[in-house]
Order: C-alpha cells, then sequence, then structure tokens
C-alpha cells in the first residue's frame, strides 16, 4: 500500500506540476460552479476540484500500472538490484546462480536425498547431464568447509561459495540432514550465506549482470516460523544494499522470481 500510494504522489505531482504550467488561470475562471462566490474563491474552488480530479486520475494509472509492471529497478549510488518475474534457466546475456546442496549433489530423482526434477536444480542438471561437478570444483580450487555434511560424512562446501561452470554459477547452499534432505537455515545462517555469496559474485561477475532466484524459501525460519517469498526477497535486497561486495556499474544485480499467491513486486520492502 505504501509503494501505491508513493507511484500515486508521483503521478499526481507529475501531472500537476505540469498541468498549473501550462493551463492558464483564465480556465479557471472561465466556470462558475457556484454563482454566488467571487471570481477569485471561484479559481479557487476551480484548483482544488481540479487537482482533486488529477489524484483519482493518478490513482487509476497507477493501479493500471502496479498491475501489469513485470519488472522493478532498485537504484544505488554504487549498485543497481533489477527485480523481475521470469524463469532463470531462460534468462539469457548474464552469469546465472544456481543454488544446489552443500554437497554439489547431481543425482535427479524422487528420492529424499536425490535432486527434485521440478527445482531450479533439477532442470538445470536435466539440460546438462554431464556436468562433472568433481572437475568443475577442482578448478575452482574449492577448498571443503571445515566438518563433513550430516548427511553420509560426504564432504561439503559453506553455503554461498560459488563453482563456475562458463556463464553459469553453481551455488553451494542447502545444509544436509542425516537422510539427504535440506535442513532449515537460521536467519543469521541465511545472512552469512548471503554475504559470502555477494563476494563469490564480486570475484566471478567478469562484467556481466548476475541472475539469482529467490534463494531459502521453505528452508529459512526465524523463531521456528518459515520465511514466505517476500520476506526472503527483502532480506535479500537488505544484505545486498550493505555489503561492501556489489557489482560494479553500469552492471547489475538481477533477481528472478515466480508469480504466486502472496508475492507482489508492489510490496517490495514492507515486511521489513
Amino acid at each position: 500500500m505504501h509503494n501505491f500510494f508513493k507511484v500515486s504522489g508521483g503521478i499526481a505531482s507529475t501531472l500537476v506540476s505540469i498541468s498549473f504550467m501550462f493551463i492558464p488561470e483564465s480556465l479557471f475562471a472561465k466556470y462558475n460552479i457556484f454563482s454566488n462566490i467571487s471570481n477569485e474563491m471561484n479559481i479557487i474552488v476551480n484548483r482544488i476540484l481540479f487537482l482533486l480530479g488529477v489524484i483519482v486520475i493518478s490513482m487509476i494509472l497507477s493501479t493500471i500500472y502496479m498491475c501489469v509492471r513485470k519488472k522493478i529497478t532498485i537504484k544505488g549510488h554504487n549498485y543497481t538490484i533489477q527485480i523481475k518475474y521470469g524463469d532463470i534457466q531462460k534468462i539469457k546475456k548474464c552469469k546465472k546462480v544456481i543454488n544446489f546442496d552443500e554437497c554439489f549433489t547431481t543425482t535427479v530423482g524422487e528420492s529424499p536425498s536425490e535432486i527434485k526434477p521440478t527445482s531450479i536444480c533439477g532442470q538445470y542438471l536435466l539440460k546438462n547431464p554431464n556436468i562433472d561437478m568433481d572437475r568443475l570444483i577442482a578448478n575452482a580450487k574449492l577448498k571443503p568447509a571445515k566438518t563433513n555434511s550430516k548427511f553420509q560424512n560426504k564432504v561439503r562446501y559453506d553455503s554461498g561459495k560459488l563453482v563456475p561452470n562458463g556463464d553459469d554459477l553453481l551455488m553451494a547452499f542447502a545444509k544436509l540432514d542425516e537422510d539427504g534432505i535440506g535442513m532449515f537455515f537460521s536467519y543469521q545462517e541465511f545472512l552469512d550465506c548471503l554475504s559470502i555469496l555477494w563476494e563469490e559474485i564480486d570475484k566471478y561477475y567478469g562484467q556481466k549482470d548476475v541472475c539469482i532466484p529467490i534463494l531459502g524459501s521453505g528452508l529459512t525460519r526465524i523463531n521456528g516460523q518459515s520465511l514466505t517469498q517476500q520476506e526472503l526477497l527483502d532480506i535479500i535486497i537488505m544484505s545486498y544494499k550493505l555489503n561492501t561486495h556489489k557489482i560494479k556499474k553500469p552492471y547489475k544485480l538481477r533477481i528472478i522470481c515466480k508469480k504466486n499467491d502472496g508475492f507482489s513486486l508492489n510490496n517490495i520492502g514492507e515486511s521489513l
């Protein structure tokens, strides 16, 4: 709602400024709605009615604009963030972050320890069935985490670390439990992961935009409560703004979102 009034106010202010600049005062004096008031008061009344009309029109235009827009851009003095609806697998001319689990599992299937085929990681692996993860990790000189995974004591990597594969940046993310199922992050663990991610992106973006999905959906909790996609997006944006590692202009961070119930680009920033 705050964003709605902000957009409406901006449109109304622009329309009023332009109108009062070009509409002569004689036009406001031409129409006498109330015959028993002075000419000066009549001009004031007409201006007020005109202003109210502009506000109504601005609200209608804002409603249409906010319903049809598919992206929003947030700019700071040293960064640009673009949030848009889409499918990260179909985005081109950028580097894409694909989130794996902490062990970079590559087996796709329906068992608890396998990557679900409908996930971003699963779709990526199905399109790249011959991926050699061990070679990619070795080429990236990525060091394992200090402790092994709870799942079969496998080698794991700190959440947020990246392994390049061409223009794709494969990301260690979800921690695994004893059954190979993604464990819940605490709020602080999620922030720590994002901090590592921004540093890694700064190292690998190579003068290209970088696209990331909304990370942590269904896995991140605060005080035992899972965070919504809307809340996660706000945290990701705020974390990036505050971090010293950023993609240098004219390149930008792009966050790719899926449309679903309870999520809207119009509500960005309202959950913090």
